[in-house]
């Protein structure tokens, strides 16, 4: 079949002229001018959106680049009076009050600062990527100084097993055949005494009482008492 006009093959890429985008950068130049429309025909507040959307195209290749391990970084859209790309938990880009200046601010001890500020989106893109960079170091510095001091940390010392200390001696108790025979004497002995203590007041009672009544028979043969003749 014979070849038509029409059907002529396309150059190879590496013939392309030098001239011609890849379809990123086309598509980058359509959304910033729907945007500079956008100031005039629709909502300001999508034109905002628009450019933070070319922001965030732009800066996929850099959290592309990001270890997959590496839990940092956050990046995310999110619409809203004050429409913000956020960075991470501290740092976000958002619209100067023109709509038209990139902000890129961070949060910190001290307050919120300005860390870039352009209407350009390659000096905030910049401004990002050293940002990312700073946060990847300073996470590796503080990796290695937890190596550090878990090598350096002595291991615990092994717990001495504590002595157990005999118990005290107690006091030695009588045999249980010798205690009864102890306690129940006791009171055998007491009723003894008891029965010698009534036994004597009886028999000096009545020794005394022997005593009177002879003195009294005495005196009476003696005629020393009166009415007695």
């Amino acid at each position: 079949m014979p070849r038509m006009a029409d059907d002529v093959p396309s150059a190879p890429a590496s013939a392309r002229p030098a001239s011609s985008r890849p379809l990123r950068e086309a598509l980058r130049r359509a959304r910033i001018e729907a945007a500079e429309r956008s100031d005039v025909v629709i909502d300001l507040r999508q034109a905002e959106i628009a450019r933070l959307e070319i922001l965030r195209d732009a800066l996929a290749p850099v959290f592309a680049d990001v270890p997959p391990e590496v839990d940092l970084f956050d990046v995310g859209l999110v619409p809203g009076d004050r429409p913000r790309l956020f960075v991470d938990m501290v740092s976000f880009v958002e619209m100067g009050r023109d709509r038209k200046v990139y902000r890129f601010l961070r949060d910190g001890r001290h307050g919120r600062s300005v860390a870039a500020e352009s209407e350009r989106v390659e000096p905030i893109v910049a401004a990002v990527t050293d940002y990312v960079a700073r946060r990847l170091v300073e996470r590796e510095r503080l990796l290695a100084q937890d190596d550090r001091e878990h090598r350096s940390s002595p291991d615990p010392a092994p717990v001495a097993a504590t002595p157990v200390a005999d118990p005290a001696p107690q006091p030695h108790a009588p045999p249980a055949d010798v205690a009864p025979a102890f306690v129940a004497e006791r009171p055998a002995r007491s009723r003894w005494v008891r029965a010698l203590a009534v036994l004597g007041a009886f028999v000096i009672g009545g020794t005394v009482g022997a005593i009177v009544v002879v003195a009294l028979m005495v005196a009476a043969a003696k005629g020393m008492l009166p009415g007695i003749g």
